[in-house]
């Protein structure tokens, strides 16, 4: 385990409480839910068992290790490396990689490859990163690991829902007067499946300490190591990141469809507004929880503003971040939840206008389990004080929706870059030996938003001016080619450095929605009456084939599959299916690009246990094209084609082939055909640990290398 100090903490009191967290995770874990409901907890007895459990562990920890140590022998190759460091850079593309590296733009890049080798790695179907990092961590193909799409079709309720992670509150409840008190923990349901590559270091006794690698959430438990989640770790009020917009404007209404408009009163030149918060768990009938604050505006002796929140004072000035603010949602009985936020203030004339992010699980005191073991999302804070844990963190939705500016966005994106940076070298200190995995996700979101300004004629530079932000990318690659500079000074004797990502970028211009065709092409019918075309809300099922959720994912409106299904599964469900990928492929746009390049079949593009849960088919679109933000969430919108003039100007989400991720390795690794599935199983060899049969993925090292060992 690392050398963790808690300054302020009596270390054999401290090292106590480790061996309850460590040896005993489950005791340690009292969560309050996102709208979920509290977990009461820590009587005296509690406390107690607590104790005499962690007592009994240390105990028997002598007898353990030799059974262990014995076990752990058994089927294991000499290890190649003492440690490995995986540097995840999301979204970094190789076609503008090369064109770099062969303008002499990223000199680091260059070594590393010239030290070891290069290549292209192939990605996932979809190329996307939930899917992709799924396949990372578990060496699977989707078929093994379950997750297809950020969104995915509930085929009981039909609706569309989040395929990482379901959470629900405590099935048993105490009710005493008004008050509901949960008498357990929310239910936090897995949806990836497989083993992630970590699990198996552990199990032969090799640490990992893994960081912000997408679809870790909620964080599962394995032997020495430690993790702290990312993406789809939701919010304080249980979504994916709602922000909030403060206005003191009564006419100014915004279409908002990411954040929240809330109203600012005037009076005596301050401003006075509400944070709202989770729903009260222990009131229910008491809705949100809230926490007042007041913004004094600057006076002809000040220009600066003073934010007032929990008996706290922050000067500001506008267009300035604060510091990540703590909050405090009381919600009876001295039970308390915590999040952070940070404000931005927009303007204060001729109407005051105020930002606030998306009201983050606070890692100090966790409403959530946010890292494994617990105690490791604590530590975090406590070594470099507050940091962001939304799963997204960037604001790409307040940049779309024209509420922050470019420059504000891109001071978030490298303030969150710069806490990622500083856990990532703190883990390579403490890590001697074993593995040390970390996600960079500031790739991916500046390529999203600013891909357009580098695209003559996209069509979002009608929108705003790109100059400014033209060389935008070019230095974040720059950026990227420092950390990988640093990282490479850090290296120690029989390191071993991969760098890679999960997908490249390419510009997204034109939106398909793939209801509305597929209405059009007479496979969906529309109610008459729908009050919502969102939400798969306005379908008839009664006289619908087929319909479309998330980026590209088509499912047939089967029988006994669908709640409502029409179709008889086998010869009429694949009949429809092939209609529909031919009508697909022979679909043009009005200058005659046929947008969507290659469709897939589910039953020949995956292979494992839970191909029935993968969509029956998926759109390959052509270099440009992707599917249209309403279509992604089951809508089904006005037309087929519609020009992209968001900031999110940039995508993956196109035919997989096209859109492959990068490789770099201070060693020389078997880079043909090399696929991110790849990369886990490389890892568990470079340890000298068996590649476990379900793996899909092959090692890259060199079979000679096997007999060096170290």
């Amino acid at each position: 385990m690392p050398n963790i100090l808690l300054p302020g903490i009596c270390r054999p009191v401290f090292w106590l409480v480790v061996a309850v967290f460590l040896l005993m995770p489950g005791l340690a874990h009292a969560y309050v839910g996102p709208g979920a409901g509290f977990a009461v907890v820590s009587s005296f007895f509690m406390l107690f068992i607590t104790f005499a459990l962690a007592l009994v562990a240390l105990l028997t920890w002598p007898v353990k290790w030799v059974v262990r140590a014995l076990w752990l022998g058994r089927g294991r190759k000499k290890a190649r490396a003492r440690r490995v460091i995986v540097v995840g850079l999301d979204g970094q593309d190789p076609e503008l990689t090369e064109r770099l590296m062969a303008e002499g733009k990223l000199p680091h890049f260059a070594r590393l490859k010239e030290q070891g080798c290069y290549s292209r790695l192939g990605t996932t179907l979809p190329a996307e990163s939930p899917v992709a990092w799924s396949s990372f961590q578990t060496g699977c193909n989707p078929g093994k690991h379950r997750i297809y799409d950020f969104l995915v079709p509930n085929r009981k309720v039909l609706v569309p829902e989040l395929s990482s992670a379901k959470i629900t509150s405590s099935p048993r409840q105490f009710r005493f007067g008004k008050y509901c008190i949960p008498l357990g923990k929310p239910v936090i349901q897995v949806g990836r499946q497989s083993q992630p590559f970590w699990k198996h270091l552990g199990d032969y006794g090799v640490f990992s300490s893994i960081l912000r690698v997408p679809i870790t959430f909620p964080p599962e438990k394995f032997k020495n190591g430690v993790l702290l989640s990312a993406m789809c770790l939701p919010d304080l009020k249980g979504s994916q990141g709602t922000y909030f917009y403060y206005s003191s404007d009564p006419t100014g209404k915004k279409a908002l469809t990411s954040g929240v408009q809330c109203p600012l009163t005037i009076e005596n030149h301050t401003a006075q507004g509400m944070i709202t918060g989770p729903d009260n768990p222990i009131l229910p009938r008491a809705g949100e929880m809230t926490i007042p604050f007041t913004l004094r505006l600057p006076s002809e002796d000040e220009d600066t503003c003073q934010l007032k929140v929990n008996s706290e004072t922050y000067r500001l000035a506008p267009q300035q971040y604060t510091p990540w603010i703590r909050l405090q949602f009381k919600a009876g009985w001295g039970i308390k939840v915590y999040g952070l936020v940070r404000f931005m203030v927009l303007s204060v004339e001729p109407h005051v206008q105020l930002y606030m992010t998306p009201i983050h699980i606070d890692p100090q005191k966790p409403a959530l389990p946010i890292s494994y073991p617990f105690i490791y999302a604590v530590y975090q804070a406590k070594r470099q004080d507050a940091f962001a844990t939304l799963g997204v963190a960037e604001d790409t939705s307040a940049l779309n929706e024209g509420i922050l500016s470019e420059e504000a966005f891109l001071e978030q994106c490298q303030s969150i870059h710069a806490e990622r940076e500083g856990m990532f070298f703190d883990a390579m200190e403490k890590t001697p030996k074993g593995a040390v995995v970390c996600v960079f996700d500031i790739t991916d979101r500046l390529q999203h938003m600013f891909f357009r300004c580098q695209e003559e004629g996209h069509p979002a530079n009608t929108q705003r001016d790109p100059a400014p932000y033209r060389h935008t990318i070019e230095a974040l690659y720059q950026q990227m080619d420092d950390l990988v500079g640093r990282v490479m000074t850090g290296l120690r004797k029989d390191d071993l450095l991969i760098v890679l990502s999960d997908h490249g970028f390419k510009p997204y211009r034109r939106g398909v929605n793939l209801n509305t065709w597929l209405k059009e092409s007479g496979y969906l019918v529309e109610k008459a009456d729908a009050e919502s075309h969102d939400m798969l809300q306005s379908i008839d099922w009664s006289q619908t084939q087929a319909y479309a959720v998330g980026f590209g994912g088509i499912f047939i409106n089967q029988k006994g599959r669908e709640a409502k299904g029409i179709v008889a599964p086998g010869e009429e469900t694949e009949r429809i299916k092939a209609e529909i990928a031919q009508k697909l492929l022979d679909l043009q746009d009005q200058d005659g690009t046929h947008p969507v390049k290659q469709v897939y079949d589910r039953n020949t593009a995956y292979k494992g246990p839970y191909v029935q849960d993968a969509p029956d088919l998926v759109a390959g679109f052509r270099i440009g094209y992707r599917v249209e933000w309403f279509a992604v969430t089951g809508g089904v919108g006005p037309t087929i084609f519609e020009d992209n003039q968001r900031p999110w100007s940039g995508d993956h989400n196109m035919n997989p082939p096209d859109v492959p991720g990068i490789l770099f390795c201070n060693r020389v690794l078997q880079t043909e055909g090399a696929e991110i599935i790849d990369i886990g199983p490389t890892v568990l060899d470079a340890f000298g640990i068996p590649i476990p049969r379900y793996m899909d993925g092959k090692t890259l090292l060199h079979p000679a290398e096997a007999e060096k060992g170290l």
